[in-house]
């Protein structure tokens, strides 16, 4: 697949991992532009089993994301409608595309994640942030609306009702360390660390089936709003999806022959033994 001719990001592919780099002079807004070339890239990843892991970093300085452009809602009609008749906004079908993706998707921020850019982070699987450098706000309530790509229906299943509410209402900005006492952010990392630590990630991940990965998120999401006797339905279907693509069944064998899971050896290095028997295809 051909990553390239995108005019807010550059994509670069190494291996199973693809880095997009935000460069959208002068502040990268998220507009009509960025929202195209998301829906693009994300039209070449749900077909592309090369990609395993995609890493989503900023060329800019001081900022990851900005918020969304504001064309897009002044211009925006101000006759209510029925729920009948309400359909998606753009903005919310493109992140629900990148929240959707068969690969594991890993927002690393460092720098400013407003509005849209923190819903566009909120939209990855995992994040990080570096300290001194990340911000993140939802302002929309003090401009007389609401997060509308995904942040009001995404940030409760993060981090719970009260810190939702809390981050919504507030129109505050908060840092690293305080998106991690949240939940909004996986870990908040030094400034020197988090490029290391998130390749390090991306790398480890990268070396798994694809299919495996994707049948990870498919169950997990699924779980998140859905009775646990159907999310548990949700984990063996996706069992059943992985053990059909994937050398599991030559892996569990291999460690059965060997022996692997009743040595106490082998107990205390899972961390390692993981990743070697990924030579087992």
């Amino acid at each position: 697949m051909v990553y390239e001719n995108y005019t807010t990001f550059k994509a670069k592919q190494n291996q199973a991992v693809l880095t997009v780099s935000f460069d959208f002079a002068p502040v990268n807004i998220q507009g009509i532009p960025m929202l195209d070339d998301l829906n693009r890239l994300s039209e070449t990843l749900e077909n592309d089993k090369s990609v395993k892991v995609v890493v989503f970093q900023s060329a800019h300085p001081e900022i990851f994301v900005a918020h969304a452009d504001t064309n897009f809602l002044k211009d925006m009609s101000t006759q209510a409608v029925s729920r009948e008749e309400v359909e998606l906004l753009y903005l919310q079908k493109v992140l629900q595309r990148v929240s959707a993706l068969p690969q594991a998707t890993i927002a690393k921020v460092e720098g400013f994640a407003r509005g849209g850019g923190h819903e566009f982070m909120l939209a990855c699987d995992m994040r990080f942030a570096a300290r001194g450098k990340a911000k993140f706000m939802q302002m929309e309530v003090g401009m007389g609306i609401l997060p509308c790509g995904g942040g009001a229906s995404r940030m409760a299943r993060q981090v719970g009702l009260g810190r939702a509410l809390e981050i919504i209402l507030s129109a505050r900005d908060f840092d690293a360390d305080q998106a991690q006492a949240y939940g909004t952010i996986n870990q908040a990392l030094d400034a020197d660390k988090i490029g290391p630590y998130v390749e390090e990630l991306a790398n480890r991940i990268s070396q798994f089936p694809a299919e495996s990965i994707e049948a990870c998120k498919r169950a997990v999401y699924a779980s998140i709003d859905t009775p646990i006797e159907d999310a548990l339905k949700e984990e063996a279907y996706w069992l059943y999806q992985s053990m059909s693509k994937t050398p599991a069944q030559k892996r569990f064998q291999y460690a059965d022959d060997n022996g692997a899971q009743n040595s106490m050896d082998n107990q205390r290095n899972w961390d390692q033994l993981v990743m070697g028997i990924q030579d087992v295809k």
